[in-house]
């Protein structure tokens, strides 16, 4: 038989049980994110593609990622192309027979006398070297900007983070009539009406 204190037991641990807990609300974690256009433009300056990390748009680190790692590609490149032909030219042009650097940028197998002669290599040697230094800075002017597009498409998704494009846009055309302030009639038209809602 239960006794009036095992009853009472009971009893408590039913109102425990019921009892809900309510945990007060942290505003900090509530507030909904929306990025600081002005924080992600500063960071992503310093840091190539931190913009991105702050506007969390994840998916553009390896487009932008890739982007560098091409025109770094393409820079080193063409300045190493560049350095080759321009010693090449420079030994060519020269009265030092022992500087032979320009028999190096021969492709395996072939001599001077392929290309016409010393004259004509000459202009090749000069041709490549004024061809690889124009890519080689060309190459640089495209990566700054590429680097400002990051910038900019940080920016941007940072100032739109909360842009609403809802299925409620409504476009009304209706026809008008256009008052004249001139005092002369009323001429007919359309009126075309861009609601956002």
């Amino acid at each position: 038989m239960a006794t009036k204190s095992d009853t009472i037991v009971r009893k408590s641990i039913k109102k425990a049980k019921k009892e809900v807990v309510v945990q007060p609300t942290d505003t900090a974690k509530s507030k909904e994110f929306k990025p600081d256009p002005q924080k992600v433009i500063w960071m992503g300056a310093i840091v190539p593609g931190y913009g991105q990390i702050m506007n969390r748009k994840y998916w553009k680190l390896p487009i932008v990622y890739a982007g560098f790692l091409g025109f770094a590609y393409t820079i080193t490149y063409n300045s190493i192309r560049y350095q080759a032909f321009k010693n090449g030219y420079r030994d060519i042009i020269d009265t030092d027979e022992s500087t032979v650097s320009y028999l190096q940028i021969l492709p395996k197998g072939s001599t001077i006398d392929d290309y016409g002669g010393k004259a004509e290599y000459t202009n090749v040697l000069k041709t490549g070297m004024e061809k690889y230094r124009y890519n080689r800075d060309l190459s640089v002017i495209i990566s700054i900007a590429y680097y400002g597009l990051t910038l900019v498409d940080a920016f941007v998704d940072a100032q739109l983070y909360d842009f609403d494009i809802s299925n409620d846009l409504s476009l009304n055309l209706k026809p008008v009539l256009i008052e004249n302030q001139y005092g002369y009639r009323s001429s007919p038209g359309l009126q075309l009406c861009f609601n956002l809602k």
